[in-house]
């Protein structure tokens, strides 16, 4: 407890809260758990603490249920998952913006009963057992919403502004299909951070580099995934207050990543060991795998065997009345465990492996590897990464559960209005994914520059880009990861974005004619944010025309003039405008002086003709056209969710005060009967 509360200490004095009322919250939202952390100033508490549920824990399961037309979430979902197993929706994250037919294999895989239907879009959307069917950002919304409660529990006031930690590998499909379903939660999303931004934000934020900088691999597996990144930490100097001070700072520099490896996946290896040993125990050719109630029990007690075997050599199982009331007993060894997860133990330590060869790095130059991530607890696991890191301890001090909590709290409170740091750390993070653009359209020419690197990989966000293009008709733009990037999970196609671009053939048509400078060309605006979203924001054309005009002559060397000017798509007025030289001659005698007006008698102004540019910037219409999987809720689909949500919150409101009713009546009644002996005493007195 020592460390947890000098975190704590420093923590205070780390943060500031303006007014009393500020508040913020992050979010870990994880394939399996849901961790919540607020930052809040109250007397006598941190600033910055881990919430607990309603059952007083720190994590919570990241479940949604609809069954009988009441919606449960977290402990009261998994509460019911052994009886009402297809009711009870899980890894929800997980499935975000993912093709139909790879969220029924993933399903499948993981024995996972729900009731699976295609949306129109193409994505996975489940049906409920009163035939209502939601999309995956509804579900996920509703895990969102109990994180909400949990966060306004903890405060003690409405807490709407928040920071969610994703995985490195997310895609930009998934970015902002969790962005909606947050919106859908009643969430304003301050940014979505990096799980391994968070972590190393959390390890810094109470160390000074000022004397050396080191290099910090985080090391996470978690129930659904493994990651390695590669953390630069240093400091420079700053000026505050006439004073020069050192500032912390971080640099992700690489990641790499399994997104199909973790503790999950140890823990399927054993349901098919123990699920063959119950088989082989009925003997009738009958498979427990057909039955849902069967393998959701058997995968609950399955996770404490696991659990159980990370402290001893040996673990038993027992689950009553798995399969027609057939009990099921038997027990496991350590040694047998990691038999059957051989192969594993080797991929664990490829994206470590990965991210050194990349970053040209050895062994020796890290300073340390942090292990987070629950799974990390497994023995074997330490063992291998021992003998490949050459190292006899292992770093773990930070809290394996709650690091990324934490640390995306700490870039809440810098991101919020009513929060102020006081102990500062600069976090530099880099797009996990490369991009690329592609031009489309009639008349195009194609060549080599068609298809063009927009943002390397590890490029830092957030960060405005800009392109250029000279073209005549509209055209389409597309998005697409770079062919040297690993895809998102899921994702069979490079393309993740398409935008129609139009108005520059009416606008080439209508000054086509005038006389040219120079061909008309379209700049396109793009923005990468700090939630690694990228984005096509608006476009614009650029139309420069020379032309002669009429200029009072001056007695000085004539020169071209420039004027920018930018308007409107609609109304073509003028918004601005700006002079600037250009080198071009005047055609007139460059002795000849302009008449001089003397102060009692005006005369006739001397004009001569000039070459003078004019620039116009028309804007242009941008309109997204992207399609399938990966697309977000249209404005109609997303008004539909929310309206169901709502009914749901409010259903959930009147289940809540009814309880609490009940509560107090109960109560009521207990301490009523304590009374009744005493006043019929005083009564028979009277």
């Amino acid at each position: 407890m020592a460390p947890r509360l000098l975190l704590l200490a420093l923590v205070a004095a780390a943060v500031a809260v303006l007014p009393a009322s500020a508040a913020v919250a992050s979010i870990d939202l994880g394939s399996e758990w849901l961790k919540v952390a607020a930052v809040h100033l109250a007397p006598g508490r941190a600033p910055i603490a881990v919430a607990i549920n309603e059952m007083s824990k720190r994590k919570s399961p990241a479940l949604a249920a609809l069954a009988d037309g009441n919606r449960l979430a977290g402990e009261e979902a998994a509460g019911i998952t052994a009886r009402h197993p297809a009711k009870v929706f899980s890894r929800m994250r997980d499935l975000l913006a993912k093709p139909f037919p790879y969220v029924r294999a993933l399903a499948d895989s993981l024995f996972l009963p729900y009731d699976l239907v295609q949306d129109a879009r193409g994505a996975a959307a489940v049906r409920a057992d009163d035939g209502q069917v939601y999309t995956v950002e509804e579900i996920v919304a509703m895990v969102l919403h109990y994180a909400s409660g949990i966060a306004d529990a903890h405060v003690g006031l409405p807490v709407r502004d928040a920071v969610v930690a994703v995985p490195p590998y997310f895609g930009q499909a998934e970015r902002r299909a969790l962005t909606q379903a947050a919106q859908l939660a009643g969430f304003n999303v301050l940014a979505l951070v990096n799980e391994h931004a968070g972590a190393a934000l959390q390890y810094g934020i109470d160390k000074d580099f000022s004397n050396e900088s080191r290099h910090v691999i985080f090391y996470d597996m978690g129930s659904g995934s493994t990651y390695a990144a590669l953390v630069y930490y240093s400091s420079y100097s700053a000026k505050e207050f006439g004073k020069t001070v050192s500032v912390n700072q971080f640099q992700v520099k690489d990641v790499r990543w399994n997104s199909k490896l973790g503790g999950l996946e140890m823990e399927m290896r054993l349901v098919n060991y123990f699920a063959d040993q119950f088989n082989k125990q009925l003997g009738n050719g009958d498979d427990i795998r057909q039955s849902p109630k069967a393998m959701a029990k058997l995968k609950k007690q399955v996770k404490r065997t696991k659990e159980i075997l990370s402290a001893n050599t040996a673990a038993p199982i027992s689950v009553e009345s798995l399969y027609n009331d057939i009990d099921f007993r038997s027990t496991i060894t350590r040694e047998k465990f990691e038999e059957l997860c051989a192969d594993l133990w080797e991929q664990a330590l490829t994206p470590i492996k990965d991210v050194l060869t990349h970053s040209g790095m050895k062994i020796g130059d890290i300073y340390a590897v942090e292990l987070i991530g629950g799974a990390t607890r497994v023995p074997k696991l330490q063992a291998k990464l021992q003998e490949f890191l050459g190292r006899s301890e292992l770093d773990k001090h930070l809290d394996a559960d709650e690091a990324i909590v934490l640390g995306a709290s700490l870039h809440a409170a810098n991101l919020s209005d009513g929060i102020k740091l006081n102990r500062k750390l600069g976090m530099i993070d880099g797009s996990t994914y490369g991009f690329v653009f592609e031009i489309d359209g009639p008349d195009y020419v194609k060549d080599e520059s068609t298809d063009q690197v927009l943002v390397p990989r590890m490029k830092k966000m957030p960060i405005k880009l800009f392109r250029s293009i000279r073209h005549t008709k509209d055209f389409d733009v597309s998005l697409s990861y770079d062919k040297a990037s690993e895809l998102p999970p899921g994702v069979s196609s490079h393309k993740f974005a398409e935008y129609a671009i139009s108005g520059l053939a009416e606008t080439s048509e209508k000054y086509g004619s005038r006389n040219l400078s120079a061909p008309i060309k379209a700049n396109l605006h793009f923005s990468l944010s700090r939630s690694g979203i990228i984005s096509l924001d608006r476009a614009e054309a650029v139309i420069e025309i020379t032309e002669w005009v009429e200029v009072p002559k001056k007695n000085v060397t004539l020169e071209t003039n420039t004027t920018d000017e930018t308007l409107s798509a609609e109304s073509g007025t003028t918004d601005s405008t700006t002079d600037s030289k250009e080198n071009s001659s005047s055609g007139s005698d460059a002795d000849n002086t302009s008449t001089t007006n003397d102060e009692t008698n005006v005369q006739d102004t001397i004009t001569e003709k000039v070459l003078k540019k004019r620039t116009f910037r028309v804007p242009l219409k941008v309109t997204e056209k992207t399609a399938g999987p990966a697309s977000t809720l249209s404005k109609e689909l997303y008004s539909e969710a929310k309206s169901r949500l709502d009914v749901l919150n409010k259903k959930d409101a009147e289940r809540r005060r009814t309880a609490e009713l009940k509560n107090n009546l109960e109560s009521y009644i207990y301490s009523m009967k304590e009374k009744v002996p005493f006043l019929c005493k005083v009564f028979s007195l009277l």
